[in-house]
């Protein structure tokens, strides 16, 4: 088992977006631009990398894959948060 630079990195990149995201997300109070589909497309692909890392390549990367899984995970939960924002501004 060895540590790979490039997947950590990768991760690193990937993970750096996602709080700016979770900001908009907080501020805006909308679901435009947001992809529901996306977000839980791109969480599917950290469990995989989780699952990867705990069966074949178990090394300290496996944290980054699961606080990127956790980021998206609130990105996700934010996307519902601002859906009930904008139907409740709906008018009747």
């Amino acid at each position: 088992m060895s540590l790979s630079v490039f997947e950590l990195l990768m991760l690193v990149c990937f993970g750096a977006a996602w709080p700016l995201n979770i900001y908009k997300s907080i501020k805006s109070k909308s679901t435009k631009g947001k992809s529901l589909i996306f977000l839980f497309v791109i969480n599917a692909g950290y469990i995989c990398g989780i699952i990867h890392k705990i069966v074949y390549s178990f090394d300290g990367v496996i944290f980054l894959y699961i606080l990127n899984f956790l980021m998206v995970t609130v990105d996700i939960l934010l996307f519902f948060r601002n859906r009930k924002f904008e139907n409740a501004a709906l008018p009747a």
